[in-house]
């Protein structure tokens, strides 16, 4: 979808979405298009009972006597109490209303009544950020598209600040792009997203100015990145490692580094999974997709940041050298694990590409992103993400950050007594 700006202007034509506060309460283009319609939009919001109750909303087609085929109202509530987030959701359900109308373009009234508490510019961009992220879909492999399916292919959004939504919005534009790569890596078959492939699409970002570097398994070999190797060698497609730097900042300044796990699919090995749902273990290389994905953004927004990337990609597969539970494997750290369980894959990954990215890269700190344990959904629903750190500062940082955004993690303990838990009688430690 793409998003436009200009200044309030009643559209001719076509279906145009207008928000309103409690009351209700419409903004002044929305009450023009009530003036306009001979109070027909007026009417049908009294007769329906319409109050612009947040997500309220009433669909008026062919309204009085204007051309417009239809007027979608939104309710916004209470605009004073309105903060980012909010204003982002209100795009996303303005996508689906407009999606439901198989509206392939519309405008959007973007100036809301009364006295925001966000500026109108901003109001504007993080409509259109909502309704970007909102307005997608992974058809590619339907032969037939449904009848009925219109794509948003465009939006205009009418404000009084349009030069400044403009500016604002350029920054959400490039965080969807770089959240709908994120998608589409997650939703493509492990028969066409393998380690090979998914390397080749990180190193394609270099035409966003990201310099990207490409380890096989001969490279990781002479590395010693054993944990990762062991994970991939019962796999006909072999493992590989992409490093991915964007060099915004200031030079010599210490990057932040961000490391995913990237299964791209995952059996369990010969501690092969249940049959059922089996389907949904191509997306076990989701951290890998949320890194790959962030740094596109990154570069797309010109972010005034060092930051590297770093995605682990193998495939875990039990054929005859596959690696078997009781093996014992070296990390790159020089510490020996036992495999107790082969679906324990992802945490021996990330060892690996964790101790790359200090040693090599001696970073600000890590964030590691990864779809590592079951057990975090059956404790904490999909309401919030697990979160174990041992930085208490940057712990904050991220719960602050994931509030504002709706992002919301749960740090679970990670003290010292957990770690009698792996010891072993074998080696360092055991992986279970």
């Amino acid at each position: 979808m793409k998003a436009r700006f200009a200044a309030p202007s009643l559209p001719q034509s076509g279906t145009l979405l207008l928000l309103a506060g409690e009351g209700p309460a419409l903004a002044p283009l929305g009450e023009e298009a009530d003036k306009a319609s001979g109070g027909h939009v007026g009417r049908a919001m009294a007769a329906a009972k319409f109050e612009g109750k947040k997500d309220q909303s009433i669909e008026i087609i062919a309204p009085g006597d204007t051309k417009l085929d239809r007027v979608i109202v939104l309710g916004a509530g209470d605009v004073s109490k309105l903060q980012p987030r909010d204003l982002e959701m209100l795009g996303g359900t303005a996508a689906g209303l407009l999606q439901s109308a198989k509206a392939s373009e519309a405008a959007v009234a973007a100036d809301l009544p009364g006295d925001p508490s966000v500026k109108p510019g901003e109001v504007a961009a993080l409509l259109a950020s909502g309704l970007r992220l909102r307005t997608y879909g992974f058809d590619g492999y339907k032969t037939k598209k449904k009848d009925n399916g219109v794509d948003l292919e465009q939006v205009s959004l009418l404000t009084s600040a349009a030069p400044a939504a403009r500016k604002a919005f350029q920054a959400f534009d490039a965080v969807a792009d770089g959240v709908h790569m994120a998608r589409d890596l997650v939703n493509e078959p492990p028969n066409t997203l393998y380690p090979e492939e998914f390397a080749r699409r990180a190193k394609e970002l270099e035409k966003l100015g990201v310099k990207v570097e490409i380890l096989d398994p001969k490279q990781m070999g002479k590395i010693g990145m054993r944990a990762l190797l062991g994970v991939g060698q019962g796999s006909a497609r072999p493992p590989r490692v992409a490093v991915m730097r964007w060099s915004g900042g200031k030079s010599g300044t210490k990057p932040v580094a961000f490391v995913g796990k990237g299964v791209t699919f995952d059996t369990g090995g010969i501690s092969i999974k249940p049959s059922a749902g089996m389907e949904d273990m191509k997306g076990d290389m989701a951290g890998a997709a949320c890194v790959t994905g962030l740094m596109a953004a990154l570069a797309k927004r010109k972010a005034k940041v060092n930051a590297v990337g770093i995605i682990g990609l193998v495939e875990n597969m039990p054929d005859g050298e596959a690696q078997r539970p009781g093996d014992i494997v070296k990390s790159l750290s020089g510490q020996t694990i036992v495999v107790i369980n082969t679906d324990a894959e992802g945490r021996l990954v990330l060892a690996d590409l964790l101790w790359y990215a200090q040693d090599k890269f001696k970073p600000q700190f890590m964030v590691d992103l990864a779809t590592l344990t079951g057990a975090v959904l059956v404790a904490l629903g999909k309401e919030h993400a697990g979160l174990f750190s041992n930085n208490d500062e940057l712990s904050e940082r991220l719960t602050a950050a994931g509030q504002s955004t709706g992002e919301r993690v749960w740090r679970l303990p990670l003290a010292s007594e957990y770690d009698k838990l792996i010891d072993s009688d074998f080696a360092d430690m055991k992986n279970t």
